[in-house]
Order: structure tokens, then sequence, then C-alpha cells
């Protein structure tokens, strides 16, 4: 079975690991450090049955603009590409993309339309960050203290057929002000949770060459979200960072410490190593 971090390791030896190791990449235009990152979603693997074009056009903007806040930087645009099954569907999809960058300070400044057999979005967000509010994976450090913010398991919960949270999955609210106040506040490292807390983790403690205790009491769990559902569920988007213990609390962020960053390498809760999954694309065909 291969996965797409499977995939990324071919892709890092020809672009380079500094390329791949995050979500997003910055490029240096004059003074400015520009972030671009993009994200692909199709409707039989990323969009749940029940969802309205308008929910469609906004997950995809707000998917990519998560990335960028946790990259710390100020969104500035959006390009989305739609392969369209059916015609009509792009006025639904354009609102909702149009929306979704309003709310959180971007434009939608155009992209590209075909035809598809399959609904599939392509999303491209464009930021700017000053270099030392720059957030990677790779700044975590023994001693740190790793937290998340919201309350991560909700969209699991609504894929398992919870009403309660089907506005977390279709609607997700990218942490673009959160991201951007840790950053300004100084944490080390910084992510979305978007494949899960365990997964992002690994991603973690494999870009900064550390490793993580956590506690499972320490999850912020909503009403009706088990411990599990919260540590291995993807489709939400808050955000994981490391920081020192003098950071907190950052005026503005709500969020929650889950542990520690340790020198084991290893990714553990209460003690016991924790399993490396998450929300992943697959193939069955060897590479």
């Amino acid at each position: 079975m291969v996965d797409d971090r499977d995939l990324l390791k071919v892709v890092s030896g020809i672009i380079g690991e500094e390329r791949t190791s995050d979500d997003c990449c910055m490029i240096k235009v004059g003074d400015d450090n520009i972030i671009l990152s993009t994200d692909m979603l199709h409707e039989s693997t990323d969009f749940p049955r029940g969802m309205t074009d308008w929910q469609i056009g906004w997950m995809s903007a707000a998917v990519t603009l998560s990335d960028v806040a946790s990259c710390g930087a100020v969104p500035l645009a959006l390009l989305l590409a739609a392969g369209l099954d059916e015609p009509e569907r792009i006025s639904g999809i354009t609102a909702g993309a149009k929306d979704c960058c309003e709310r959180f300070g971007a434009e939608l400044a155009g992209g590209d339309i075909d035809f598809h057999s399959e609904l599939t979005i392509v999303t491209t967000g464009i930021g700017r960050v000053e270099d030392e509010y720059y957030k990677t994976r790779r700044g975590a450090k023994p001693g740190d203290i790793v937290c998340v913010t919201g309350t991560p398991g909700c969209a699991g919960a609504a894929l398992e057929g919870s009403e309660r949270y089907w506005k977390n999955l279709v609607e997700p609210l990218p942490a673009v002000r959160e991201g951007r106040l840790l950053a300004v506040a100084g944490v080390s490292s910084m992510m979305d949770v978007s494949d899960g807390i365990a997964l992002s983790l690994y991603d973690l403690s494999g870009s900064s060459c550390v490793g993580f205790e956590i506690s499972m009491d320490n999850l912020p769990l909503s009403p009706g979200v088990s411990p599990e559902m919260a540590l291995y569920s993807g489709g939400d988007f808050g955000l994981l960072f490391t920081c020192g213990r003098d950071i907190l609390p950052v005026t503005g962020v709500d969020c929650t410490v889950i542990g520690v960053v340790t020198d084991s390498g290893e990714v553990l809760c209460d003690g016991v190593l924790v399993e490396r999954r998450g929300y992943s694309h697959r193939w069955m065909e060897e590479i």
C-alpha cells in the first residue's frame, strides 16, 4: 500500500525536501515573502454526500487558506480551477469560495474551468509573511510544549453520522487570525491538523527531528467526540503548534496544551506509541 506521503518522498528527491516539508512554500520577491499553497479535492473522496455546491466552494477555499494560516501568513488571494461534471455547478461553487475568501481577508482572483467526469477542484492560495513571523514544521525543540487550537474530532464525528457537527465538516473555518497571532507571539513550529492530530504529530516529528509525549486526558473534546476520534480523524482545521512555556497565553487564541516535545524521536500518548494513521490518499500499486 502506497500513500501520498510515500509519493511525496519521490517528489522531494526531485525538487528538494525544503520545497515539500510544509504545506506551503515561501518565495522571495524583492523585500516580500510570498507564500504559495495548492490543494486538489475530488467529489468521491473529499466532498461528503449531501453537501451543496456552495459548501463545496467554501470547503475548497478553506482548506488552502488553512495552509496559508499555518505559516503565520496573511492571505492575499485564491485561484480556483474547477473540473466540472455539470456546468451549472460553477455558480454555487464560485459563490461559496468567494464568501469564504471574503470572510478571511483574501480575494478570489480567478482560475480555470474545464470538463471532468468527476467534480475536481484545485485551489491555489497566495499570502504574505515577514521573515520573523514565517513558521514551518521544523522549529520544535525538546522542552517545548505542544498545543492545539479548537476541538478536534468534530468533522470525524460528522462523518460517523453526527448531524450536530455537520457544519464543522462541510463549512470548516480556517484559523487565519489565530495563525497570525501565534506567529507574532513566537511559536517555534506550526501546521494545521486537517489530516488528524496523530498524523500531524508524526509530520512535525519528522521535520523537526523530535518526539512528542501527549496525554489523552488533555485532548480538548466536544460532546459526543471520543478521544480516539479526536486523535485520529481528519477534516478539522485547527492548528497544531509548539512553543516555549512562557509564550502562553496568547490573547485572542483559544488553545489547549496536550503534551511536550521530547528528544526521543517517538510519538507517545500516555507512554504508548501512537499509531501512525489519519487521513491520507492511498494507492494499491507498488512504486
